[in-house]
């Protein structure tokens, strides 16, 4: 595929890397020749220097064939209009933005061929937001991903020996939660994979991925890790357009205190906020944390735009008692310094906007992907087309499906009903099925196996 990025910053820069190791021609532009130059010396694609949004430079990016432009520079103005040059230009096929401010997400109707034609209007600040609702939801839980529009979720938990799994072999799962359809996806024990089967023995420590409907989610939650206390208290550190968006989110139901350092800032949001405390002031500084009763915080979640600053305050904020930590962190060296030894929970935007892209890239009619343990994996939700005799899937067995190593088919959603998942269930056409894919090397071969062959009409 021929993709174009507009963008070299941290969402550009992650979002190529992903793609170029997938065998794609990309080809990034930005004004700053030192991030495009960074780009060229770790991966295997091609820079221009220049604005984005001018029909010269996508005409010397190759704009004429490309298949894609994702735009996902600092400023919303300048994605929009670039995919507006593509489209009238260049006829662009696919085109992807990345809208942050909330004025333009709010006139949906703005994007359509007829006004503004963005194919695929992406806001990681949205995205994270709810992904971190969704964590608050379920105390325990390290991540929670949606499939089949929420109706079956994937969630992530890390094995506590006091658990009752712990020690057993996963067949005993459906001994203990008769009634309850769960499936494990993955196992990963000290960074390695393991396919999970009945015999499989969890072991504490373990980090299990499991997928189930929504309201059995926090019964299978308890039966894996420790049991932890519904949350009442939160301080968010950062006023943001993360931090404001969760504020807003979460007032009605929590009791919500949030640190901003510029004054001018935190007045504007404390008018924004009905129901949330706003404080002036710095989220390291340990005598405001001491005043706020941080003790007595359930959850403290670090949304600055500086990861130092996240890092620095969630570990005072954990050493001085807070229940949980939770810091956004955009660079992935810190993410793999931080996580879970020092920090709970480290939230990266760009996993997030990489999943959203990826759906768009995949071959077969693939709904959803989210990229897991650093981009290393994936869980996709693909849609089965085709019959018997032109689909690899369709009329088939799971036992008698030929899925790739690594590979676990772990949720059927046909029409509105979850369908439990055995060794003998049959795909039937339309249904959408979550599949887990612990080595992302062998997801092209995922792929084909929704493809529908050429005899199918």
């Amino acid at each position: 595929m021929k993709i174009i990025i507009l963008g070299a910053g941290q969402v550009g820069a992650s979002v190529a890397g992903s793609l170029c190791s997938e065998a794609n021609d990309i080809t990034v532009i930005d004004n700053n020749p030192v991030c495009l130059q960074s780009l060229q010396d770790r991966f295997d694609l091609r820079t221009i220097v220049g604005s984005g949004s001018h029909p010269g430079t996508l005409a010397r990016a190759g704009a004429q064939e490309a298949d894609m432009i994702i735009a996902v520079t600092s400023s919303d103005e300048v994605n929009m209009i670039a995919c507006q040059v593509a489209y009238t230009l260049f006829h662009t096929p696919l085109k992807i933005a990345r809208v942050r401010d909330a004025e333009y997400l709010k006139y949906t109707e703005l994007f359509n061929q007829e006004a503004l034609p963005v194919d695929v209007l992406i806001s990681p600040e949205q995205k994270v937001t709810k992904y971190i609702e969704r964590l608050i939801s379920y105390p325990g839980a390290l991540q929670v991903l949606n499939f089949a529009e929420g109706k079956v979720q994937l969630v992530a938990v890390k094995a506590h020996y006091s658990s009752p799994i712990c020690g057993h072999e996963l067949r005993a799962l459906k001994e203990h939660m008769r009634g309850i359809e769960t499936r494990v996806a993955a196992v990963f024990r000290k960074g390695r994979s393991i396919i999970p089967r009945g015999d499989t023995i969890i072991e504490p420590n373990d980090d299990v991925f499991f997928i189930a409907a929504p309201k059995h989610i926090k019964a299978v939650m308890r039966e894996m890790s420790r049991v932890e206390k519904r949350v009442k208290r939160i301080l968010l550190a950062g006023g943001g357009n993360i931090g404001t968006r969760l504020a807003k989110s979460l007032e009605k139901k929590y009791r919500v205190k949030l640190i901003e350092f510029d004054p001018n800032r935190a007045k504007q949001i404390a008018g924004e906020l009905q129901h949330t405390i706003v404080l002036n002031g710095d989220a390291a500084d340990e005598d405001l944390l001491l005043e706020e009763n941080i003790e007595e915080t359930d959850i403290f979640c670090a949304l600055t735009n500086d990861d130092e600053v996240n890092i620095i305050s969630s570990m005072l904020a954990k050493r001085l008692g807070a229940k949980k930590v939770m810091a956004l962190i955009n660079r992935a060296a810190y993410v793999d310094l931080v996580q879970q030894d020092i920090i709970d929970i480290a939230i990266s935007p760009q996993q997030a906007t990489i999943g959203s892209l990826l759906a768009h890239i995949r071959r077969g009619d693939v709904a959803v992907v989210h990229s897991l343990r650093r981009g290393a994996a994936e869980a996709i939700e693909a849609i089965a087309h085709g019959d018997a005799n032109s689909s690899k899937v369709v009329g088939k067995s799971i036992e008698n499906i030929k899925s790739p190593p690594g590979t676990t088919i772990c949720a059927i959603v046909r029409g509105e009903t979850v369908v439990p998942v055995h060794h003998d269930t049959v795909i039937e056409a339309e249904d959408h099925v979550v599949i887990m894919v612990t080595d992302k090397r062998h997801v092209p071969e995922v792929e084909k196996l929704f493809q529908v062959g050429v005899t199918f009409l």
